[in-house]
């Protein structure tokens, strides 16, 4: 059942408070009215040349698909000119809130579910459903366009839906004589001895596992849910019990300090690296907690079998959760938002760019694109359908609320700090709900 969505007024926030919401930079910018279209941009297709900018984070297999299709959408509308921009996950935040506050954001963004209620609280982004010459939406799967509103308006459009899985190399299991685990009946213990045990048979080459969780927003509420808990409530509170955080970092210091899993260090290291260049891949360690459509990647850069596994139960609760993998959404400040909502709708709703992204953004939300390419999708996008098809996921999933976009990195931060040995795992989890509960009262 869709969870029931609270009012989100849009206040004049304060540079204080958009600092801590990530979404300032050191010049400031002023606010965009939440309601229409900022910019000057009128949507409208102009009869000139226009130059869009479309930025993006992700994996060198990302952006060499998505520089194809906007080739293919500059071939057919040979007016548009579609300059893409691409970082890693990381730095691309920390870009687009630069572009944002000095009023050069692009024009057409990829949006997180942890990020878009923050902008669309300051009224960065154009809701979606005033394109609708331009732009269909009657084709994207209910449940996840839903998780891209706020109070009706339609500020993200979900591209596709994801979800969390272990990757494991088949090869390394084989190499070393050990079965891959049921992961419809394991359990967190079985998964720390199977990791310890590849250790052992290892001799020192592997390790059994990188660091899967404590460090990232999506392991920390997987944890929580399968113990009847939730990150944020439906007020948009942080309703996180800390000694479930507690719990999940003494977990991981103890498979730290049993040598089934990578240093501290390693872990750091292949946070830099990515999907296509971490332990996974480079076939150092046997597994890794990624989203499942991320499995074309890793299996790409790594050349090794890798499959996906369930994650590890809990007295049986499902825990995941499907998510939008990310979405699309236009600027307020785009000089030209029907050009800019024509990208999306090319993007999500044509079978010309689903030939070249295929899965790699998220299952399709669009259901006649999925259908589409279901005949056709290869051995890493099968695994990746399939793996969705099998999760039983939780409830439906909270979207992050405005003022907590930086939960992840927030995670990031304290997790690095407990598992280096810098800070206790209750006091880290104490400053986490602090801080990130300050966050959101900030923009209230």
């Amino acid at each position: 059942m869709r969870p029931e969505r609270t009012a989100v007024t849009r206040p004049n926030l304060t540079r204080r408070a958009l600092g801590r919401a990530g979404l300032l930079a050191a010049a400031p910018a002023p606010l965009l009215a939440s309601c229409g279209i900022g910019g000057g941009g009128e949507m409208v297709l102009s009869d000139e040349p226009v130059e869009l900018r479309l930025s993006w984070w992700g994996s060198d297999l990302r952006a060499q698909q998505t520089n194809e299709a906007i080739a293919a959408f500059e071939k057919q509308y040979p007016n548009i000119t579609v300059r893409g921009e691409y970082k890693e996950f990381g730095a691309y935040w920390d870009g687009l809130a630069t572009t944002f506050a000095a009023n050069d954001s692009p024009d057409v963004v990829q949006m997180d579910e942890q990020y878009f209620n923050s902008y669309s609280a300051r009224g960065a982004l154009v809701d979606l459903n005033e394109a609708g010459e331009f732009l269909d939406l009657s084709k994207i799967e209910p449940d996840l366009l839903f998780t891209g509103q706020v109070d009706g308006a339609q500020f993200a459009l979900p591209i596709g839906s994801s979800v969390l899985a272990f990757a494991v190399n088949a090869d390394m299991f084989a190499q070393y004589g050990m079965e891959l685990p049921d992961d419809t009946t394991w359990t967190w213990d079985d998964y720390a001895a199977i990791a310890a045990e590849l250790d052992a048979r290892g001799g020192g080459d592997i390790t059994g596992s990188g660091i899967t969780g404590g460090v990232d927003v999506g392991s920390v509420r997987y944890w929580a849910r399968q113990r009847g808990n939730e990150l944020f409530g439906a007020d948009g509170d942080v309703t996180l019990d800390p000694d479930l955080l507690v719990g999940l970092w003494e977990y991981y210091l103890g498979l730290i300090e049993s040598g089934a899993t990578d240093t501290p260090e390693q872990m750091v290291e292949d946070t830099g690296a990515g999907v296509e260049g971490g332990g996974l891949a480079t076939g150092r360690t046997a597994f890794g907690q990624i989203h499942n459509t991320q499995i074309s990647a890793l299996r790409q850069g790594s050349g090794a079998d890798m499959r996906l596994l369930q994650l590890p139960q809990h007295d049986g609760t499902p825990g995941n959760f499907i998510k939008p993998g990310m979405y699309w959404a236009v600027s307020a400040g785009s000089a030209h938002p029907a050009e800019s909502a024509l990208l999306v709708d090319f993007l999500v709703n044509t079978e010309t760019a689903a030939d070249i992204l295929g899965t790699e953004r998220g299952v399709p939300a669009n259901t006649e694109i999925l259908a589409y390419l279901a005949p056709q999708l290869d051995e890493s996008e099968q695994i990746a359908v399939d793996y969705l098809a099998a999760t039983v996921p939780g409830e439906p999933l909270i979207v992050v609320p405005n003022g907590a976009s930086s939960v992840n990195p927030l995670l990031t931060r304290l997790g690095q700090e407990v598992y280096f040995g810098q800070t206790s795992p209750e006091d880290a989890a104490e400053a986490f709900i602090t801080e990130l509960q300050g966050e959101i009262d900030a923009t209230k």
